[in-house]
């Protein structure tokens, strides 16, 4: 089974320790600053610098990119699988969810992405993956619009107040398109 633990920031030690990841992608604001967990390898962490908004062109603001998305499925695809893979942004609602949804599919392409967006809302009622890192992932994973599609089926999450980590659990019965 692939597991992907989605935090945010102020539980990474305790997400990380609590389902033994050794292996993190963290999306932040690049002037935002923060300690890497010790069981965290430092070889196997992406730190990628953005900010969670779904356009580009807002000032100082850093919008998703087709290279950070590029990195997350590099990254998710020689991500071991032995142990858990924790996500993490600022609150663990926006970024975090939809880098989640796109290392499942750089791991498992074959799975259904309708399928997968009902695994992550199940897992979370908060949820709101940003809309920009899902369609330059839809594009690069060659989804054909079906992760925009299913993302956009679930709507917005609950409001949020940053403190409601989850774990998506992938197993090989959550669909095959």
């Amino acid at each position: 089974m692939t597991t992907i633990v989605v935090s945010p920031l102020a539980r990474i030690a305790e997400m990380a320790v609590r389902h033994g990841a050794s292996e993190m992608i963290s999306l932040m604001a690049k002037e935002q600053t923060f300690h890497r967990p010790a069981v965290i390898k430092a070889e196997r962490h992406l730190l990628l610098g953005m900010n969670d908004i779904s356009f580009a062109g807002t000032g100082d603001l850093v919008a998703p990119q087709e290279t950070h998305v590029h990195d997350i499925i590099d990254f998710a695809r020689s991500w071991d699988r032995t142990a858990p893979l924790l996500i993490h942004c600022w609150m663990g609602v926006s970024r975090s969810p939809a880098a989640a949804l796109i290392a499942a599919l750089a791991v498992h392409p074959e799975t259904d992405d309708l399928a997968l967006v009902h695994l992550l809302r199940t897992a979370s009622p908060y949820a709101t993956p940003n809309t920009r890192l899902i369609m330059i992932g839809d594009q690069m994973l060659d989804r054909k619009g079906r992760l925009v599609d299913a993302v956009k089926a679930i709507g917005r999450g609950a409001d949020a107040d940053g403190n409601a980590p989850f774990v998506l659990s992938l197993s090989p019965d959550i669909g095959v398109r």
